[in-house]
């Protein structure tokens, strides 16, 4: 008998409808639409304006999406993981409402929680339920509401940011297709330069944490990108290694979107010319959880069964690594 892999076989997204660009930025913060593009790449991003709507509602949209244009029965669904670092709320978990709401109601579901590299870490969750033979349909959704924990004052962090999610579905493949190989890492020492400073446990909310504006996203800019532009290329280049893979087998880099500059630098580590790598950051941002699934919504029409996709990403944390996957379907 054949060996199981877990192989990718649908996909599904959204970003809300309201468009953040650099020049409305620029009349909230001092900055420009130069100043932006020349140093992340990004010229406009997607916000969920909303009142009341939160992560869920993205998360809901992506994963209707998959199940429209796949004809999949929510009911079949195994399980649901939820890759977020933005929950709607704390202790109840945002993908077990997203699972109840999508009509899973078969399914188990759970958050993972990682910063950036929260839905890499949970394709290689979802492969390993696959791997298991135990279950047969896991769906991994990957989501953030950045505008939430975003300071509109600080234009360091809130040039980034945007709101959006994807979805992916695993199934079981026994024709070597699907998840290869990965290599994730993590290390606290970043534990201070990417971080929200209240409404934890050791810093619980309050008054003084509201008015001293400890709530929003703190970013370290200089050190979080030398770890990420060193590690992203180091995993991504030790992933090919491993596999004895050059740039030349490589048919598309699907690469975390927070910096232009840091997706270069690894596209060159790799060998890969920027035709091969996948890149919407100008468009949408830096969506955290959902990067990497809106890439594959953007380039699904793109995608050749057998296509050999090497996925890299860098978070807070530190959280980092790369996942090898061989595409298994044709979408045309």
């Amino acid at each position: 008998m054949s060996r199981i892999t877990a192989a990718i076989t649908a996909v599904g997204g959204y970003v809300p409808d309201y468009v953040l660009s650099n020049d409305i930025l620029a009349t909230m913060v001092d900055t420009n639409d130069e100043w932006i593009t020349s140093r992340t790449g990004i010229t406009e991003r997607r916000i969920l304006k909303d009142e009341g709507k939160g992560t869920s509602f993205l998360a809901i949209k992506a994963a209707k999406d998959l199940l429209a244009k796949s004809n999949v029965d929510p009911k079949e669904i195994d399980m649901v993981i939820m890759a977020t670092a933005t929950p709607d709320m704390q202790v109840a978990a945002t993908g077990v409402y997203v699972a109840t709401e999508i009509g899973a109601v078969n399914a188990f579901s759970y958050d993972l929680v990682a910063a950036c590299s929260s839905f890499l870490f949970g394709m290689s969750t979802a492969a390993k339920y696959i791997e298991s033979g135990r279950y047969k349909k896991v769906l991994l959704i990957g989501g953030d509401k950045m505008s939430s924990i975003i300071d509109y004052t600080d234009r360091t962090t809130c040039i980034i940011f945007g709101d959006g999610a994807g979805a992916v579905l695993f199934e079981p493949n026994e024709e070597g297709l699907g998840v290869q190989d990965e290599y994730l890492r993590s290390d606290g020492i970043g534990r201070q330069s990417l971080k929200i400073d209240a409404g934890g446990s050791i810093l619980p909310a309050s008054a003084d944490t509201v008015s001293n504006r400890q709530h929003y996203v703190f970013q370290d800019g200089k050190t979080v990108f030398k770890f990420a532009v060193s590690n992203m290329a180091h995993v991504s280049e030790t992933i090919l290694q491993r596999n004895n893979l050059t740039g030349d087998d490589i048919q598309w880099l699907v690469p975390h979107q927070a910096n232009k500059r840091i997706i270069d630098a690894t596209a060159r580590k790799m060998n890969l010319p920027e035709e091969k790598v996948m890149i919407n950051i100008h468009k949408y941002g830096n969506t955290t959880s959902g990067t990497l699934p809106l890439c594959l919504m953007d380039y699904e029409s793109k995608l050749k069964k057998g296509d050999n996709l090497v996925f890299a990403a860098f978070g807070g944390g530190f959280t980092w690594g790369a996942i090898y996957v061989k595409w298994a379907y044709n979408s045309n």
